[in-house]
């Protein structure tokens, strides 16, 4: 198998996509009133799924999280440490949660935390150099 995706069940998907479009740069696939939004991110296929409809589809109820989601974090990685610095900022000037301010950590990373408008947590780091190089 393969991992093809990764998909949130959401509650307000107009809000939730403008977000992940809009706020943290992810490609759109299609319109914002359906059940089932695609996005993309750098190939990575992201799934967006609103609640009641997914709820509908399996016949089941399901509890959900309120505030932050400690549950799991979608990790994003920028170039440069100043990147991390400029990326929370613009997060948390449109609408993300402030959850860690940009930091550097005692193994070199330069990382920080904000929530999405659910509450999913979101770390934004860098080793300082670009993707392609920083597991080398």
């Amino acid at each position: 198998m393969r991992l093809d995706g990764f998909g949130l069940f959401v509650e307000d998907m107009g809000k939730m996509i403008r977000f992940y479009r809009d706020v943290l740069g992810f490609e759109i696939r299609e319109a914002e009133d359906t059940s089932n939004v695609y996005l993309v991110k750098d190939g990575t296929l992201f799934l967006l799924y609103g609640r009641k409809d997914f709820e509908k589809m399996t016949d089941r109820s399901y509890e959900y999280i309120k505030g932050l989601n400690g549950h799991f974090e979608l990790a994003l990685y920028v170039d440069t440490f100043e990147e991390v610095d400029a990326a929370f900022r613009n997060a948390v000037e449109n609408g993300a949660a402030p959850v860690l301010k940009p930091e550097t950590e005692p193994w070199g990373q330069r990382t920080c935390y904000i929530a999405d408008p659910e509450g999913n947590l979101i770390e934004i780091g860098s080793w300082n150099k670009p993707y392609d190089e920083k597991d080398k």
